[in-house]
C-alpha cells in the first residue's frame, strides 16, 4: 500500500532538497525548478515501486492513498497529476535546448579563440615592416590607422591623409581624389608618389568586404628601382608630350624624315605652309615645302652626317617666302625646321634704304657730321662736314685719322688758336673715352663761331656735330640789343603797363603804372600777387567788380581772350584796361588815362543829342507845314486851271500865259510837297506799298511821258533800251514809276541842250536793273556821298534847280522793295544811276527748280 500523506509530503521535501539553489552564476528558473521537481518525484516513485514493502510505500500503497482520498479531493490530485506531465515536458525540451546552446557557445569560443591567434598572426606580419593601413567602415565614420612611415604625418581623425604636406601639391590632389573614389565608389586604385623627404610611397586602395581599405608603404629594392625607373618614365613622357605639343602648335614648320628622305612627321604649321588641310594629308601626299635642290642639297649634308644651314626661297601658303633652313641628320634619319625671315630681309632692305636715306638727309642738313670708329678713323662724313673745313674728298675717302684732321686743319688755319695745340687736343679726345655727350665752342678765324658736340658711339668712337651758331649768337645780341630798348620804350610810355604771370604775380610793370596807382618800388619788388595789387590800389578806386574781372583774366585756366573794361577812380579820372594773354600764359595789363577824351565824348554826345531833336523838331515842322500848304496850294491849282478853261470869262494872251506860269509853279511845289510828306510818311514807318505785278516796258513809257514837257523844254532826247521778252515783276507800279520820273528829271536838268538820256531795263539773275544814264558835266567825288542826303542839291553849273529830295525819295522807295541804288560820275563824262529791284517771281522760280 502507498504510504499517507505524511510520506507523500515527506518525498516532496526529499524532492526540494534536490533543486539547485539560484545565485549569481545560475539564475532563478520556476520552470526549470519545477521541472527538476518533478523529475525528482518521479524517480522517487519508480524507486518506490522497486524497493520492498518494508522499505517504504509501494504503488498500492499510493493507490490506497488514493482511494481513500475524499472525494472532495479528487479534483486537486487530478490537476497536480497535469500540471506534473507538463512540468516533466518543458523540462525535457529545456535539458535538450541547454545542451545544444552549450555546445554552440564551446564552437564559438573556439572559433574566437582561433581568430584571435590569426589576428595576433596578422597584426606582427603586417607590422614587420613599415606601413600605414587605414581601413573605413562607414562614409561618416573615421578609419582605423594603424601602422606608421617614419617622416610621414597623417590625419588619423579625419583620414585626410595629403592634408600634413608630405607630399607636393599635385601628387596629393591626386591621392584625396583616389581616395574618395574608393569610399564613394569602391574604384581600387595604386599609386607611387614622391614624398617631400625623397623616398617613394607607394599608395594602394582597395574595397574588401565592404569596408573601404587604403595602404601606405615605402617601396624598396627592386620595387624602389622600378618605382624610380616609373617615376622617370612618367616625367619623360610628361616632358616629350609638352615639347611635342608646343613643337605641333609652334608657328614655325617642323618636319622629321627617315633616311632615305622621306617625311615621317610634320606639324601643324608645315601643313599650314603646304596648303594641307591637316598633318595626315600633308604626310599622306608628300607635299614638299622646298624645292628638289634644296632636298637634295639637305641629303646630301645628312648622308655625311653634317647639318643643313641655308637661306632659300619657298612658297609658303600661296606666297613667296624667304626661309632658314635648319636640317640636323639624325641615327634615323634628321629633324628639320624652317624659319620665316622674309620680314627680316625686308626690315634690312628697309634699313639700307633709311641708312641711305640718312645719308641723303645728312648731306642736305647745315650740320656738319662726322663718324670716327674706335680706331678714331673717319667712316662717315656728310656735304657740310667737306663744305665746312674744305677738304680734299680724296683724302676723306681714305678714312683719315682723327688727329690727322686735325693737323690739316691747322696748318690751313682753320681752328682756333692755341698756346698749347697737343693739350688741346688731347682735351678734345677725351671723348673717346667719355660716356657722356660734350660741348664745346670753337671761334674761328674771320668771325665765326661753331658749336660742336661729341656723343660717344656705343659701338666705340665718337660723333662730331659741327653746328655754325654765328647767326644765332648774332640774332641774340641783337634780341638783347632790342630788349633794351623795349625796355626803355616801355619806361617811357605813358600808359601804365603791367605783366602778370600764370601765377598771379606781378612780373614786369614800368614808371606810369606805379605812378597811376601809386605804388612804390618796395611794393613793385616784392613781386606782388594780383591780390595785393588790388588791396594796394583799393583807396583809389570804387568798382571791385572790375578788379574781380582782371583777377579772373589773370588767374582764369578756361578762354583767355581779351578784354576792355572802362574804370572810375574817386579822383575823378577815367582808367581804360585792357587784357591782353600772353603766349606764356601770362596776362598783360594796359592802363590808360581816357579822361579827357571821355569828356569830350560826353561833349559829342549832347551835341548829337541836341542835334537829332533838332531834325526830330524839323521834321515834324516840314511834315506840318507840308500838310498845312497843301491844303491852299490844291484850291490855287484848282482856281487857275478855272481861270485857263475860261469858266470865269476869257482872258488876254497875256493872261493866259500867266496863268500857265502859275499852273507849272503850282505843280512842282505840289511835286516838293508830295515828296515831303512820303517822306515823313517813310520816317515815321507808315509808308505801305501797293504790289502788284506791274508791266516793265509799260512803267518805262509812262515814266517817260511824264517827263516829256521837260524834254521839249531843255532840247533833250531820251532813249529806251529793254527786250521785248522781260516781262514784269512784282512791286509798287505808282512808287517805280515814282523813282523813273524823279531819275529822268535830275538826268535831264544835268543834261545840257541837245543832249541824250538813257533809259534801260534788263533782268540779271533774281533782280530787275533799271539804269539812267546822262552825259553831263557829272558829279565831283567828293559830292557824291552827299547826293542820297535830304536836301542836298547840286547845280554843277547848270540851270537845274532842286530842293534836293529826288535822291532821297529814289532811295527811300527802292529799299521798301528790299533793293537798292547805285551811283557813278565821273566829271566831264556824266551820271549812271541804277536801281536794284528784286524779282520775287524769279526767286520763287529759282528756289523750285
Amino acid at each position: 500500500m502507498m504510504p499517507g500523506r505524511r510520506g507523500f509530503r515527506r518525498w516532496l521535501g526529499a524532492s526540494a532538497a534536490l533543486r539547485p539553489a539560484a545565485g549569481p552564476d545560475r539564475p532563478a528558473a520556476p520552470l526549470g525548478a519545477i521541472g527538476l521537481t518533478l523529475v525528482t518525484a518521479t524517480g522517487a516513485l519508480a524507486q518506490a515501486s522497486a524497493e520492498p514493502a518494508p522499505a517504504g510505500p509501494t504503488l498500492r500503497d499510493v493507490l490506497a492513498v488514493f482511494v481513500g482520498i475524499k472525494h472532495q479531493d479528487l479534483f486537486g490530485i487530478s490537476f497536480f497529476f497535469g500540471l506534473l506531465v507538463f512540468t516533466i515536458t518543458v523540462a525535457i525540451f529545456h535539458i535538450r535546448a541547454r545542451n545544444a546552446w552549450l555546445k554552440t557557445e564551446n564552437h564559438a569560443q573556439a572559433e574566437i579563440d582561433a581568430l584571435r591567434g590569426r589576428i595576433d598572426r596578422t597584426e606582427a606580419l603586417l607590422l614587420s615592416e613599415p606601413q600605414i593601413i587605414a581601413v573605413w567602415t562607414g562614409s561618416t565614420e573615421p578609419p582605423t590607422v594603424t601602422g606608421d612611415l617614419p617622416g610621414i604625418d597623417v590625419a588619423r581623425r579625419t583620414g585626410r591623409f595629403a592634408a600634413t604636406g608630405w607630399l607636393n601639391v599635385e601628387d596629393a590632389r591626386a591621392l584625396e581624389n583616389e581616395v574618395e573614389a574608393l569610399r564613394s565608389r569602391g574604384e581600387a586604385f595604386r599609386q607611387v608618389s614622391r614624398a617631400r623627404t625623397g623616398a617613394f610611397i607607394e599608395a594602394e586602395g582597395r574595397a574588401i568586404g565592404g569596408r573601404a581599405v587604403l595602404r601606405l608603404r615605402d617601396v624598396t629594392g627592386d620595387r624602389l628601382e622600378l618605382a624610380r625607373l616609373a617615376e622617370t618614365h612618367r616625367r619623360t613622357v610628361e616632358e616629350a608630350g609638352v615639347i611635342r605639343a608646343l613643337i605641333d602648335d609652334a608657328p614655325l614648320p617642323m618636319w622629321l624624315r627617315e633616311r632615305e628622305g622621306r617625311l615621317t612627321w610634320v606639324n601643324k604649321a608645315y601643313a599650314r605652309a603646304v596648303d594641307a588641310a591637316d598633318e595626315a594629308e600633308a604626310l599622306g601626299r608628300g607635299v614638299e615645302l622646298l624645292d628638289r635642290p634644296a632636298r637634295e642639297e639637305a641629303g646630301r649634308r645628312r648622308e655625311a652626317g653634317k647639318p643643313y644651314l641655308k637661306r632659300v626661297p619657298a612658297v609658303v601658303g600661296g606666297a613667296r617666302r624667304i626661309l632658314d633652313i635648319i636640317d640636323v641628320p639624325s641615327p634615323r634619319g634628321s629633324a628639320g625646321m624652317a624659319v620665316d625671315v622674309s620680314e627680316l630681309e625686308e626690315v634690312r632692305a628697309s634699313l639700307e634704304r633709311q641708312m641711305q636715306a640718312y645719308v641723303g638727309t645728312f648731306d642736305q642738313i647745315a650740320t656738319a657730321v662726322a663718324i670716327f670708329d674706335a680706331d678714331r678713323r673717319l667712316t662717315f662724313y656728310n656735304a657740310a662736314y667737306r663744305g665746312l673745313w674744305q677738304l680734299d674728298p680724296a683724302f676723306l675717302d681714305e678714312k683719315p685719322r682723327d688727329g690727322e684732321i686735325l693737323d690739316r686743319l691747322r696748318a690751313h688755319h682753320r681752328l682756333p688758336e692755341q698756346a698749347d695745340f697737343r693739350a688741346w687736343k688731347n682735351k678734345l679726345h677725351e671723348a673717346y673715352r667719355a660716356l657722356e655727350p660734350a660741348s664745346h665752342l670753337w671761334h674761328l678765324p674771320g668771325n665765326k663761331t661753331l658749336r660742336i658736340v661729341t656723343t660717344p658711339n656705343p659701338a666705340g668712337g665718337v660723333i662730331y656735330l659741327f653746328e655754325d651758331v654765328t647767326e644765332r649768337y648774332d640774332l641774340e645780341a641783337r634780341f638783347n640789343a632790342m630788349a633794351r630798348v623795349q625796355g626803355e620804350t616801355l619806361d617811357n610810355l605813358k600808359e601804365g603797363v603791367a605783366a602778370f604771370g600764370s601765377d598771379g604775380r606781378l612780373r614786369l610793370s614800368n614808371p606810369a603804372f606805379a605812378a597811376m596807382w601809386k605804388l612804390s618800388p618796395e611794393d613793385l619788388g616784392a613781386r606782388p600777387h594780383i591780390d595785393a595789387v588790388a588791396a594796394i590800389c583799393a583807396p583809389l578806386f570804387q568798382d571791385t567788380e572790375i578788379w574781380a574781372a582782371l583777377k579772373a583774366a589773370i588767374t582764369s585756366f578756361g578762354d583767355r581772350n581779351p578784354s576792355v573794361h572802362r574804370m572810375g577812380r574817386v579822383d575823378g579820372s577815367v582808367i581804360d584796361v585792357a587784357t591782353v594773354p600772353l603766349p606764356d600764359g601770362g596776362t598783360l595789363l594796359t592802363f590808360t588815362n581816357v579822361t579827357d577824351t571821355v569828356n569830350f565824348e560826353n561833349a559829342l554826345v549832347d551835341k548829337n543829342e541836341a542835334l537829332e531833336e533838332a531834325s526830330r523838331l524839323k521834321n515834324a515842322f516840314v511834315h506840318h507845314v507840308s500838310y498845312e500848304l497843301r491844303s491852299p496850294l490844291t484850291n490855287i491849282i484848282g482856281f487857275v486851271q478855272l481861270l485857263a478853261d475860261g469858266a470865269a470869262g476869257p482872258l488876254s494872251d497875256k493872261q493866259r500865259q500867266y496863268a500857265g506860269y502859275i499852273m507849272t509853279s503850282s505843280d512842282s511845289l505840289l511835286a516838293i510837297i508830295n515828296n515831303i510828306l512820303d517822306l515823313a510818311t517813310i520816317d515815321a514807318g507808315a509808308m505801305t506799298l501797293e504790289v502788284d505785278d506791274i508791266d516793265i516796258r509799260g512803267t518805262m513809257q509812262a515814266a517817260a511821258e511824264a517827263v516829256q514837257p521837260r524834254l521839249t523844254e531843255m532840247g533833250v532826247k531820251l532813249e529806251m533800251a529793254a527786250s521785248n521778252a522781260i516781262g514784269s515783276f512784282e512791286a509798287d507800279g505808282k512808287r517805280v514809276r515814282q523813282v523813273l520820273f524823279n531819275l529822268l528829271s535830275n538826268a535831264i536838268g544835268f543834261s545840257e541842250r541837245g543832249g541824250t538820256v538813257t533809259l534801260t531795263a534788263e533782268r540779271r539773275g533774281s533782280e530787275v536793273l533799271f539804269r539812267v544814264e546822262d552825259r553831263g558835266k557829272g558829279i565831283p567825288q567828293k559830292v557824291i556821298d552827299r547826293v542820297f542826303d535830304r536836301f542836298e542839291s547840286y547845280a554843277g553849273g547848270t540851270d537845274h534847280r532842286g530842293v534836293g529830295l529826288g535822291l532821297s525819295i529814289v532811295r527811300s522807295f527802292v529799299e521798301l522793295h528790299g533793293g537798292r541804288v547805285d551811283l557813278t560820275s565821273k566829271e566831264g563824262y556824266g551820271t549812271v544811276v541804277t536801281c536794284h529791284f528784286p524779282d520775287v517771281m524769279a526767286t520763287r522760280r529759282i528756289a523750285a527748280e
